[in-house]
């Protein structure tokens, strides 16, 4: 009997020792033509055995590549592809740069605080403090999805004045939304209005009678 333990270590496992058996043999095919049948009778093989990524636009190069690869670079056939080389293969990924931006209150994110930069850089007026105040009113809701347990007012103006670096202050008679308002389901609420405006006509119609 024969183990897999002794048998050659198989290049592309997810195509199977049946399927490399069938690339050893092509290698050995004399005739071109002959040669170039058999393999695109290995490329069919390949696309059953393992479809995943079938509807993919690439998914026949990436068979043909295979191959190659299963063949160790070696099988001389003519590919409707670019024939793909050890080289290629063996090339490493340029690694992802991240930008290295620093986030002075976890629960607002770099936008908010982008944000405010920007607000601070308007003109004094009547649309830098409508900015301003739905800004420190987005700052409540952001903090609620961190912690709605705690939630104190004073310190959110605090953070405020903070992330716009002393550049931007709150009106002293500006007042956060209540904690309740924010977590009101929007949907509820609109159908509450539509069902209040139902009753309303209802009662009308009844005086009307």
């Amino acid at each position: 009997m024969e183990y897999n333990t002794k048998r050659d270590k198989l290049i592309l496992p997810e195509y199977g020792r049946h399927v490399q058996k069938m690339v050893d043999h092509c290698m050995t095919i004399e005739d071109r033509e002959q040669r170039n049948e058999y393999a695109k009778y290995i490329i069919t093989t390949m696309s059953q055995v393992n479809p995943a990524g079938k509807d993919a636009s690439n998914y026949k190069q990436k068979l043909w590549d295979h191959l190659f690869i299963i063949s160790d670079y070696k099988l001389d056939v003519d590919s409707p592809f670019a024939k793909p080389t050890r080289e290629e293969q063996a090339e490493k990924p340029q690694p992802l740069k991240y930008k290295n931006s620093k986030i002075t209150y976890r629960p607002y994110g770099s936008i908010l605080e982008s944000m405010l930069k920007r607000i601070s850089e308007l003109e004094e007026g009547e649309d830098k403090t409508i900015l301003k105040e739905q800004a420190a009113q987005e700052m409540k809701k952001l903090y609620l999805l961190w912690n709605i347990n705690t939630c104190d007012d004073d310190v959110l103006k605090k953070h405020f004045e903070n992330l716009s670096e002393g550049k931007l202050q709150l009106p002293e008679d500006f007042q956060f939304r209540t904690t309740r308002s924010f977590m009101t389901n929007p949907k509820k609420k609109n159908a509450n209005k539509k069902q209040q405006k139902k009753v309303v006509a209802n009662v009308k119609k009844e005086k009307q009678k």
